[in-house]
């Protein structure tokens, strides 16, 4: 696992033993990165991203490489936001981020308490947590956090059954790689019709 572009371009990511943790594929993040900038290398410059489920940190990461201004890190467990934290160390990334050791809805509701406004959320739950796609979906879409530009990517199975919208969240795209797929999600006035 490996940064992909930017200032820490080729750099290696630790993860854990075992299968409880699935980091995003290097191949799915640089599509999804392609898809962000869309030959802009300068897209995400100054940006704020949740990296939501957050695991190695690898698309938080990957947005601070890539210019972004802040990452915040949710992750529920001690060892895995540790590891986060080791990886942010080991690129010697000082600043520009926070790690929070909390569960989903509780790191949202914290960063809300923040006054935080997000212009990407990236959530990844363990693919056999369905509901936490739901319960993480529908708090967003209520949530302070976004603002009418913010992107909301989920990376999912192909084969799960993700919801078009959440309340006014709705999604305007999804990208289909391997038995992986990425959805975008966006707030729009009406609930339907973003393109």
């Amino acid at each position: 696992m490996r940064v992909i572009a930017g200032k820490y371009r080729s750099r290696t990511l630790r993860s854990l033993p075992g299968l409880d943790l699935r980091p995003t594929a290097d191949r799915l993040r640089e599509t999804l990165f392609n898809v962000l900038t869309a030959g802009n290398p300068d897209a995400l410059a100054g940006t704020v991203w949740i990296d939501l489920y957050a695991g190695t940190g690898a698309v938080g990461i990957e947005a601070l490489s890539r210019g972004a201004a802040m990452a915040y890190f949710v992750e529920r467990t001690v060892e895995r936001s540790g590891l986060i934290r080791k990886n942010l160390a080991l690129l010697r990334i000082e600043g520009g981020f926070q790690v929070l050791t909390r569960d989903s809805i509780q790191g949202l509701r914290e960063l809300e308490t923040e006054g935080i406004v997000a212009d990407f959320v990236f959530l990844d739950p363990p693919y056999k947590m369905n509901e936490a796609y739901t319960q993480s979906l529908s708090h967003l879409a209520q949530s302070r956090l976004l603002k009418s530009e913010t992107v909301v990517i989920v990376e999912h199975e192909k084969k799960f059954a993700l919801a078009e919208s959440f309340l006014l969240l709705q999604r305007y795209r999804k990208l289909v790689q391997g038995d992986a797929a990425l959805s975008f999600y966006r707030m729009t006035d009406s609930g339907s019709g973003l393109t």
